[in-house]
């Protein structure tokens, strides 16, 4: 063997395992953008969005505030 052919079998190997980690890095990324797809689905339908949940918080705090204007005035009595 000369060293001509070592260099080619050396860079050769070099490039194999190069090649195979790219693979991986791309099949990684794959996964990663199938899972984020997936939770943005989820979010659509599990979580409540900002404003439907500031009319909620927003009517909560009408009926604790009418809640406590009856304590008030049963206080008085």
């Amino acid at each position: 063997m000369t060293l001509n052919d070592v260099l080619l079998v050396m860079m050769g190997s070099g490039l194999a395992v190069l090649g195979w980690f790219a693979r991986e890095l791309w099949d990684s990324v794959k996964k990663l953008n199938d899972a984020l797809d997936t939770l943005r689905t989820d979010v659509s339908t599990f979580y409540v969005r900002k404003d439907d949940f500031k009319e909620f918080r927003l009517e909560i705090i009408h009926y604790l505030q009418r809640i406590e204007n009856k304590l008030d005035t049963k206080v008085d009595k």
